[in-house]
């Protein structure tokens, strides 16, 4: 599937069950091993949960590769080959910082183009 095309389908995935903060970042240049990364915040378990299940379940209904899905309580980590995506609580995703770990500026619209 074409990148833009899993890119968007992800984000509305995560918008249609309400995900906070989402973030998506061109990981070309950086590493080699994926080209996007996206990272959205739920409210509680059972809604990172959702966030993560709606996700999968449009990536194999559209015919997206879900190579894996790593789940725990706070955090889910979906693994579609070209783009990674991170689903976690804010109390986790806080703790982790993914983004300073990238060193990365956040835009002001959060959500970058692809």
């Amino acid at each position: 599937m074409e990148l833009k095309k899993l890119h968007n389908l992800i984000v509305e995935a995560l918008e249609d069950v309400k995900g906070n903060d989402l973030i998506s970042v061109d990981m070309r240049g950086k590493i080699d091993i994926i080209d996007m990364m996206v990272i959205a915040s739920g409210t509680s378990d059972r809604h990172v949960q959702a966030l993560a299940d709606s996700v999968v379940e449009k990536a194999k209904k559209a015919g997206a590769t879900v190579v894996g899905v790593e789940k725990d309580r706070a955090w889910v980590l979906i693994d579609l080959y070209d783009i990674i995506v991170h689903v976690m609580l804010p109390d986790t995703r806080e703790f982790y910082n993914l983004e300073k770990l990238w060193q990365l500026e956040i835009p002001a619209e959060k959500t970058q183009t692809v």
